[in-house]
């Protein structure tokens, strides 16, 4: 597709602007906002003060229900502003209270479309062993919920998904990023860290995105939609994602045919051309504006 006239680009809202309570109000109908356990209610961390860090009043978690095309839905937006977006005891409970809250709901009958906004460098570190054990709690919500409805997730950018969230992003029906958004398990410094400058230069900006972009996830089937950064169209993409349906078989379902894939990759000379060439698209793809 072609690009947008300049014009046309600038008059565009971006999404990766927002802060995460803004991301999760322009994805449910307007007017329908309300937020559960906001700001006013104070439940912060009791562990960061304890280590001389100064707490958010939401712990960098925002839960909101409303409507989504006029069925209900939860929306649990992750703000990287604070920590990174990282995962603690508070912020990781309140956004796996809220899915098990509409598992309950799916479980009765009554429907609950749930969204995921990821933004996140995973488990918080000053909160390590709690944060882990949260995510878990998260991950296995999202599998039980997903057999009722789509579980949507969202990575727009710009500190991306990584470490125990990433899984439970992959875990996710449906998966839409934009081309700034990155998704690993590991990040580039922590890679770079570990395994030293050789296997990843994480100040080559162009590489990174090349191996863990947005676009280069959707090209090779680990996110289902790639859209421009715009309000309009990550809206889109999630109205679209939850018009799909419950997949057949989800991506976590199909482990057997990505570890044959695997076995085609020789881990000494990873390219992203040939993870693209042996990943094939998705086939559970969801119409994006650049997918």
């Amino acid at each position: 597709m072609s690009a947008l006239p300049a014009t046309t680009a600038l008059l565009r809202e971006s999404f990766i602007e927002l802060s995460a309570r803004e991301r999760a109000a322009a994805l449910l109908d307007k007017g329908s906002f309300r937020e559960l356990l906001g700001p006013f209610d104070r439940i912060e961390s009791p562990w960061l003060p304890l280590q001389g860090i100064v707490c958010q009043a939401d712990d960098g978690a925002v839960i909101a229900r409303g409507t989504i095309d006029g069925e209900q839905a939860v929306v649990c937006a992750i703000e990287s502003a604070f920590q990174g977006g990282s995962i603690g005891e508070v912020s990781g409970s309140k956004i796996a209270a809220a899915l098990e809250l509409a598992l309950a709901d799916c479980e009765r009958g009554k429907i609950v479309r749930p969204v995921v906004l990821f933004e996140t460098g995973g488990v918080r570190l000053q909160e390590a062993n709690l944060g882990l054990a949260v995510i878990a709690e998260i991950q296995s919500a999202i599998v039980a919920l997903r057999a009722h409805v789509p579980v949507v997730g969202v990575i727009a950018g710009m500190v991306g998904c990584f470490g125990g969230m990433s899984l439970a992003a992959a875990l996710c029906s449906y998966l839409v990023m934009t081309k700034q958004a990155r998704l690993g398990m590991n990040g580039p410094e922590v890679i770079e860290q570990e395994a030293g400058i050789e296997e990843l230069d994480s100040s080559d900006r162009r590489r990174v995105w090349q191996l863990i972009g947005g676009e280069q996830r959707a090209r090779t089937g680990f996110a289902d939609a790639l859209v421009d950064d715009a309000v309009d169209d990550v809206h889109a993409a999630v109205q679209a994602a939850f018009a799909q349906g419950v997949p057949a078989a989800h991506r976590s379902e199909r482990y057997e045919a990505t570890l044959a894939k695997l076995a085609q990759i020789d881990p000494a000379s990873v390219t992203p051309e040939a993870m693209r060439e042996v990943f094939a698209a998705s086939p559970l793809n969801v119409p994006g504006e650049n997918a």
